[in-house]
């Protein structure tokens, strides 16, 4: 059993009809982090997702899942997983109490340590107070915790998440993020599909990139970054009077072309100093400014300069 990486597959193909969904994609994800499996609509995520869950089989390709064959071990794989999707998946009819017992139950738990279980991860999640009512009254947000829950019964040591917040609003985004952070750090390894680019940012260690049912990138934010280029300073004067001669002064550091939107001048560096050299030019001249940043591309960028689509 290869206790590195909790995923390795390749060469995976499915075809459905004339569509190929996948086209030979290679994933591996190492032990107790987080893959974050980025592409534009229709590109393969879920397909990827559904295959190494069990839900379906490849055309083609190997995959081992926590040590264990996909093909030849699938029940053994099932024991490790839990599947979070797109969508809540809980019983709108039924009390946050009595879908997680249900789970618990067909995982073949006793009843009292589904109890347990359940009353464990009610608390967690924080919806004690909300365990004995209908989960069709939840918020969004509470749905969504309580199918993060459900996905957690039976302690997977991998958990796949399909687009976990799609839906969500900032705040309920940012609740399910802890919860990811927090089941990281107590061992469980992630696959995470998401349209979000700031979401894959915060949570991801690694990224792949497919498009039309290939891997077109992979690294690490901060990599993927760095392959669309030159940073970018962004200036605002005090004075708009003072704009042309900002400009000129970042022209001197720029990598580029300068650009004038509004009242703030930016332009692309590559060297490490500019800024600093920057700041100094401005101080010479007597030129103040409102504000000054340096930044980096963003994984928005990444992704329209390696898809050409928005997410």
């Amino acid at each position: 059993m290869d206790n590195t990486n909790a995923i390795v597959a390749e060469g995976l193909v499915k075809r459905f009809g004339d569509t190929t969904a996948l086209d030979g994609v290679d994933l591996t994800v190492p032990t107790g982090t987080v893959l974050g499996l980025l592409g534009p609509n229709g590109a393969g995520k879920t397909t990827a997702v559904r295959i190494l869950a069990t839900l379906i089989r490849p055309d083609a390709g190997h995959a081992v899942v926590g040590g264990h064959d996909l093909a030849g071990q699938p029940h053994e794989v099932r024991g490790l997983i839990g599947l979070t999707g797109q969508y809540a998946s809980v019983d709108e009819t039924l009390t946050g109490t009595e879908n997680l017992l249900m789970i618990g139950r067909l995982l073949g738990l006793t009843r009292g340590a589904a109890r347990a279980r359940a009353a464990e991860l009610l608390d967690r999640f924080e919806l004690t107070e909300a365990a004995g009512r209908a989960a069709g009254k939840y918020s969004g947000g509470m749905r969504r915790r309580l199918d993060l829950a459900a996905g957690l019964v039976g302690r997977p040591r991998l958990l796949y998440l399909d687009e976990p917040t799609t839906g969500l609003d900032p705040r309920s985004r940012n609740e399910v993020w802890d919860i990811v952070r927090g089941l990281v750090a107590d061992g469980v390894t992630v696959l995470l599909t998401t349209q979000y680019l700031d979401e894959a940012d915060q949570l991801a260690d690694a990224i792949v990139v497919i498009d039309h049912g290939r891997v077109i990138a992979t690294g690490t934010p901060a990599a993927l970054k760095s392959r669309v280029g030159a940073q970018t300073v962004s200036v605002r004067p005090a004075d708009a009077g003072e704009t042309a001669l900002i400009r000129e002064a970042l022209g001197r550091v720029a990598a580029g072309p300068v650009d004038v939107s509004g009242d703030v001048v930016r332009a692309p560096v590559s060297d490490p100093g500019a800024l600093a050299k920057l700041v100094r030019d401005l101080d010479e001249h007597g030129l103040a400014v409102a504000e000054l940043a340096l930044r980096s591309p963003s994984l928005d960028e990444v992704f329209l300069s390696l898809t050409g689509a928005r997410s």
